[in-house]
């Protein structure tokens, strides 16, 4: 067992420090803690479609278009974050989960894609600057990127296996609209989460890092896999491992797994990836598994239980809540995280790693 560390938020006065630079400097000290979902706690404000809607100019029903309240009720959207900054969170994620092209064409909401994403960024990192104002705790604002509605490895005609609705060179340049309005709105990481179709991250890997070059500057990603079966692969077939070595090329400041079982069933494949990756560890379960109405009841300090015994066990560096969590959650994994030494990241022996479904190492 880890012994216990007092995690120390450090002072950097050095403009010239990355992102990137920094977050691993903070995550020497202990486990960092990101945030929770928005999904739920903008239900929780149970807003009317006249209040989704605002006076965006929409004509179609957006009740249910959690994007679209950064622009017609950028207040609650503060408020949100507000509660996840006093619950401990230092990493907080923009509400921008399905702000992209090809979501928002459910809502005729396509052209208001880059306004939704700049509005989401700018709220995020307004709540977190003047936090770092009052207590001088230097805050980490993540551009969310979801995984769109559509997969470019699996066909959605079961007739025609070779149909696709999309193609990679549109997911990418979708994926890369939405990064750069993150970016232009003060974002210091993008994050590609909820992974379920592999192809989908490879084209925003190639959309952030066309933007990476066209700014000739880092743009440090994290990326989330979401396991879909107890086996651990995602819904286009890898391994949590063969995910790796099919991304580990972006350089990823932070690889993580979010979602799935709740974090009781994810612990399994979080070990698995913490030996594996050789960066920064993040995860972030939902509560539990839903209830027959799709609500979570797995309580606060159950969460915690499970989520402290990872980072006790050596296993993740960053740790936080999906989709049922609240600010209770974040607020009693923060505790049971507190004097909790962090994870080593792992330095990776010298080897061609390829991927198919399963890993395969070539020893060098």
């Amino acid at each position: 067992m880890n012994a216990p560390h007092t995690l120390q938020l450090p002072d950097h006065d050095a403009p010239h420090a990355t992102a990137r630079a920094r977050l691993n400097e903070l995550a020497k000290s202990g486990i960092v803690m990101k945030d929770g979902p928005y999904g739920t706690a903008i239900q929780a404000e149970n807003l009317t479609e006249e209040q989704y809607k605002g006076d965006s100019g929409l004509t179609m029903d957006q009740k249910g278009n959690n994007d679209l309240v950064n622009l017609t009720q950028p207040h609650v959207i503060r408020k949100i974050c507000d509660s996840y900054i006093d619950a401990g969170a230092v990493v907080l994620a923009t509400n921008t989960f399905n702000a992209n092209r090809i979501s928002q064409a459910d809502y005729g909401a396509e052209h208001l894609v880059h306004e939704i994403n700049l509005s989401a960024a700018k709220i995020i990192r307004r709540a977190c600057d003047d936090a770092t104002a009052k207590d001088g705790k230097e805050r980490f604002v993540c551009g969310a990127m979801g995984p769109t509605n559509k997969t470019l490895s699996l066909s959605p005609d079961v007739e025609d296996p070779g149909y696709r609705e999309v193609t990679f060179d549109h997911v990418k340049e979708v994926y890369k609209e939405q990064a750069a309005a993150l970016l232009e709105g003060g974002c210091d990481f993008i994050l590609i989460e909820t992974v379920f179709d592999t192809l989908n991250c490879k084209a925003a890997i190639v959309g952030v890092k066309e933007l990476e070059m066209e700014r000739g500057a880092d743009v440090p990603m994290f990326i989330s896999m979401t396991v879909t079966d107890m086996s651990g692969r995602n819904l286009s077939g890898h391994t949590v491992e063969a995910f790796w070595n099919t991304i580990r090329h972006a350089r990823p400041a932070a690889m993580g797994l979010n979602c799935s079982f709740g974090a009781e069933g994810l612990r399994p494949h979080v070990q698995t990836l913490a030996e594996t990756a050789d960066t920064l560890l993040f995860a972030y379960p939902n509560a539990g598994l839903p209830n027959d109405l799709g609500e979570y009841d797995e309580p606060p300090e159950t969460t915690a239980k499970f989520v402290s015994a990872w980072a006790r066990e050596g296993y993740v560096n960053i740790v936080g809540g999906c989709c049922g969590t609240t600010p209770a959650h974040i607020a009693a994994i923060a505790q049971s995280v507190r004097d909790v030494k962090p994870r080593m990241k792992n330095e990776a022996e010298p080897a061609m790693r390829l991927a198919g479904l399963d890993p395969f190492k070539i020893a060098s």
